[in-house]
């Protein structure tokens, strides 16, 4: 069944005469497409401008990254992790069409096609402006027994409900949680946290690839030492299930692990199908490419932000893919801004992240030494050891820093951070000192604040510039 949205002839225009009232589409509505929304809203009126929003989910501006908290009962109800309801959205005159999937662009017509997932009924949609904000999709390998009941992602609400309820009526207390990424590392977390014997089965050679392997290592040895079974260097064949059809263990080329749960946790891609298939721009890492002011490239009328783009990192000067919720909401504002008839860019990113597996602290921002290498960047690389407070001072917990220079200018090009409380958020120093393309010996005498609880009288991270700097001047000398 297909119609027109009923405005005329369906190509958003009444018969003979032109709309008075510009229409903003907006395909998605999480992060980016929903702060695009909002943003667009209050910079014009509801006579000036009509928003029309699609989400094919149950939910709408969540967050995805409290997912793993929820599971592990630190967030005690799910709604927690609701910035703002459908209803809400509604409220302020957008027009929010929940369960509602987008399955085709017309970028020459100017119009989107759409479906009721509750009903199967079609519609198209005209646009004026329009707004992709589709995300990502989690990698989901095509294994036999991977759609097995008991096997489970965590992108959406949904799935962590589903997991939730598996959890709460399996007999079986024995988890394995496949790749040890952000996700992976958080969600075995969880489930230790739940109770459960976990086994993290990874591929790389350490967990967290967004790490260098020696700072990985660190994260290896805390994660064993909370009870986690690292697998390391082993890539998972199938997913072996009984005779009542659930999950019983997954298999490695060496080996299998018992598992009355499995948790998939390998990444994710940018969901970019509609936008391939209407034939927008998409760059080496699947995403949409955008320029400064978040346009699409080529379409003036076209906008994209939040997992399904591609963005520039300053450091590196190349694109790349970060799917973070932090990105995802600057996006929506810089798309509202300019969809709603002001002006704003979005300059890049340093690449910046956080996450923890218990006490364990874990940091990164800039380049490791892969990306460094890839970029065909020069570089030193030091590693320091010192504590989260004056050594002297009750709880003073070690920190490794990790810090790369360019060669012959010093240019601070990533530092990454594994420790305890105190440790992650000491990133945005570097963070700060990327953006500002700072050299590693500018950063030694940055003012940062002291207190024996907070600090040694050198911060931590002002003892790797330190380090780095001495590495610097020695390789050039």
């Amino acid at each position: 069944m297909s119609m027109s949205d009923g405005d005329g002839n369906g190509d958003g225009r009444t018969s003979g005469t032109k709309r008075v009232t510009e229409r903003l589409v907006v395909i998605g509505g999480d992060a980016a497409g929903m702060s695009a929304a909002s943003q667009a809203r209050r910079l014009r009126k509801p006579g000036e401008l009509e928003i029309v929003a699609f989400e094919r989910g149950n939910f709408t501006s969540y967050s995805a990254c409290g997912i793993p908290y929820w599971v592990s009962g630190d967030v005690p109800d799910r709604d927690m992790l609701i910035a703002r309801s459908a209803e809400e959205h509604r409220a302020r005159d957008i027009d929010l069409r929940m369960r509602t999937e987008v399955t085709e662009i017309d970028v020459p017509g100017g119009r989107v096609r759409a479906r009721d997932l509750e009903t199967g009924a079609e519609s198209w949609t005209s646009y004026d402006k329009l707004v992709i904000a589709t995300g990502a999709r989690p990698i989901r390998p095509s294994l036999p027994g991977v759609d097995a009941p008991g096997v489970h992602g965590v992108q959406t609400l949904d799935d962590g409900q589903a997991l939730l309820d598996t959890l709460a009526t399996t007999k079986g207390r024995r988890a394995v949680v496949v790749g040890a990424g952000y996700i992976g590392v958080e969600m075995a977390e969880a489930l230790i946290k739940r109770g459960y014997e976990v086994t993290v089965v990874n591929r790389s050679r350490e967990p967290m690839s967004t790490l260098d392997p020696d700072m990985g290592r660190l994260v290896h040895e805390a994660m064993e030492g909370l009870g986690i079974t690292m697998v390391n260097d082993a890539e998972v064949t199938k997913v072996l299930t009984g005779d009542d059809g659930p999950v019983r263990a997954v298999a490695t080329e060496d080996a299998e692990y018992p598992a009355d749960v499995v948790v998939l946790g390998i990444g994710v891609r940018p969901e970019t199908t509609l936008a391939r298939a209407a034939g927008l721009p998409v760059g080496d890492h699947g995403g949409l490419l955008t320029d400064l002011a978040m346009r699409v490239r080529g379409h003036e009328n076209i906008w994209a932000g939040g997992d399904c783009v591609e963005v520039l990192d300053l450091v590196s000067g190349q694109e790349r893919h970060i799917p973070l919720g932090t990105h995802a909401n600057k996006h929506g504002q810089v798309i509202g801004a300019n969809a709603g008839g002001g002006y704003a860019t979005f300059p890049g990113v340093v690449g910046t992240a956080v996450s923890k597996v218990c006490d364990l602290e874990i940091a990164r921002t800039g380049l490791l030494e892969k990306d460094a290498r890839r970029a065909g960047l020069r570089f030193v690389s030091v590693t320091i050891e010192s504590t989260n407070s004056a050594g002297y001072y009750p709880g003073a917990a070690v920190m490794t820093v990790k810090m790369l220079a360019e060669h012959r200018t010093g240019r601070l090009l990533g530092v990454q951070i594994v420790g305890r409380e105190g440790a992650a958020k000491r990133v945005d120093i570097a963070a700060v000192a990327l953006t500002a393309a700072m050299t590693v010996e500018q950063m030694t005498a940055l003012d940062l604040g002291y207190a024996p609880p907070f600090s040694p009288v050198w911060d931590p991270v002002l003892v790797a510039a330190r380090k780095a700097t001495a590495a610097v001047r020695a390789g050039t000398s």
